[in-house]
């Protein structure tokens, strides 16, 4: 791996890491905003805090070293959350600038993964 690559790598994925730290706290924090945002997009409120413990639990699986598999799922659900908010946002006629931070996350996914070093990918060796 290029000491170029290895850069875009460790910047995406410490961006992610942050991103998806701060929802995830933010979702298992009771915050009023949250609440109203989840019933606009017509979800149960105890969607939030599996959202926050998951995205906790993936930022985790993408930080250590190892566990390939284990950081395939990771990034997975990061992309399927990720789309979903996408999505949701869309279907409810919410403004576009509310798909500024979902879509970024899956932009640094992307690049996450792409750039992920060899000892980070899943083998089944």
């Amino acid at each position: 791996m290029t000491k170029r690559n290895r850069i875009i790598y460790w910047i995406a994925t410490l961006w992610l890491a942050l991103g998806m730290t701060s929802t995830g706290i933010v979702q298992l924090i009771p915050m009023k905003e949250e609440a109203e945002m989840m019933q606009r997009l017509g979800y149960p409120l105890y969607v939030l805090a599996l959202l926050g413990v998951w995205k906790l639990l993936g930022v985790i699986a993408i930080l250590i070293p190892k566990f390939g598999l284990l950081k395939e799922w990771a990034y997975a659900g990061f992309f399927f959350a990720m789309s979903g908010a996408v999505v949701s946002h869309l279907a409810v006629k919410e403004d576009a600038s509310t798909l500024f931070g979902p879509i970024l996350l899956i932009v640094l996914t992307a690049v996450s993964w792409y750039f992920r070093p060899e000892n980070r990918k899943c083998t089944f060796n």
